[in-house]
């Protein structure tokens, strides 16, 4: 398999896992900027084995276990990208490891040591902190001396994550209160994936010097905001960002797209960098991917909704050599990998009230 994508050398795998992202239901509804024409394979994420290489590619032969990035065309048998996106897998890291690792482990040490600069004794507010990089966040936060991590999540996930927290809440309580009751000044550094009123309320918990990073939207596909229109409605009635406000108060403002950034921005031999940090992180065992569970591929629209109604702690994966799980009677949206019914969460009724994602 010779060439990828813009006439770069490729390199052509045999997929085995593939990692599944909130991007990924985004493009299922629409809601981003010039998707590409139908139809289009999704997924930008997968892990295999090397079955061809181009031309002159170098440090890669047939056989190699490898992760990669891919722009668009990642949940399929076979994918093959420029080589500059591929990186070798650890020996003791798993396919279905390495599939949730480079998107969540990157995206969260980007915005924790390269846009925020985050430093022994800083405190972080993290949202959605069961999901995939809410749990990157809080992992890499635990290689840096006396940091502090609030994190905000559905009642449901607080026993099962509340270990890699300081301090956890829940995500429909008024957490603004609830922080400044800990940390009277506020945090150094607020990651949000909500966006909406989340804006406003995150700039408000900032410490002089602290930095605010946007890094997504999962509350447009969430039914929260039941389409775009109601999206750009929610962000119109947020409390506009002044920026004479931000240079009186010494607060900084950011934004992150790790796709952008690799694929239309040139940064691949920054992110390389990076993975080979985080590969050590994980060959010192200070850092691994948690892995919610596994989905065959014709399972797909199950595996979506279940990240749609927030239902995973860690990342969901389609693993390509699965067969599928028999569904539950009365529950065909979630069933794990034991093929076991999710219990009924008492108390996240906002999950009940949601529009499901696939009608």
């Amino acid at each position: 398999m010779g060439q990828g994508k813009e006439g770069q050398e490729g390199n052509g795998r045999k997929v085995r896992s593939c990692g599944l992202n909130f991007i990924d239901l985004m493009v299922r509804q629409g809601n981003i900027d010039n998707p590409p024409k139908t139809p289009l394979v999704p997924g930008f994420e997968c892990s295999g084995i090397v079955e061809a290489l181009g031309d002159s590619v170098k440090g890669y032969e047939i056989g190699d276990r490898v992760m990669a990035f891919v722009n668009y065309n990642a949940w399929a048998e076979v994918v093959c990208t420029p080589v500059e996106f591929v990186y070798k897998i650890p020996d003791d890291m798993s396919f279905s490891e390495a599939a949730a690792f480079p998107m969540n482990f990157v995206t969260a040490y980007m915005m924790l040591f390269e846009v925020a600069n985050l430093r022994e004794g800083m405190s972080v507010l993290v949202h959605s902190a069961g999901g995939g990089v809410g749990q990157a966040v809080a992992q890499l936060c635990s290689t840096v001396p006396n940091v502090t991590v609030f994190g905000t999540a559905s009642t449901f996930k607080h026993e099962a994550i509340k270990g890699s927290m300081t301090h956890l809440f829940d995500r429909n309580a008024d957490y603004v209160q609830e922080v400044k009751r800990i940390s009277a000044e506020g945090v150094d550094i607020v990651l949000d994936c909500l966006c909406g009123d989340n804006t406003g309320k995150g700039l408000s918990l900032l410490k002089p010097l602290g930095t605010y990073i946007l890094y997504g939207s999962s509350n447009m596909v969430t039914g929260e905001t039941k389409s775009f229109f109601s999206f750009a409605k929610s962000w119109w009635q947020v409390e506009k960002v002044n920026p004479i406000k931000l240079y009186e108060e010494n607060k900084v403002i950011a934004g992150f797209s790790l796709l952008n950034l690799l694929f239309k921005q040139g940064r691949a031999g920054l992110i390389r960098g990076v993975v080979d940090k985080l590969t050590e992180l994980y060959n010192q065992k200070k850092i691994k991917p948690v892995v919610d569970s596994l989905w065959a591929l014709e399972e797909v629209k199950e595996a979506m909704q279940r990240i749609h109604d927030r239902g995973n702690i860690g990342k969901l994966i389609l693993d390509v050599e699965k067969t599928p799980t028999p569904l539950m009677a009365n529950d065909s949206t979630e069933t794990s990998e034991a093929g076991e019914e999710e219990e009924d969460h008492e108390g996240d009724s906002e999950n009940k009230e949601r529009m499901p994602f696939i009608q």
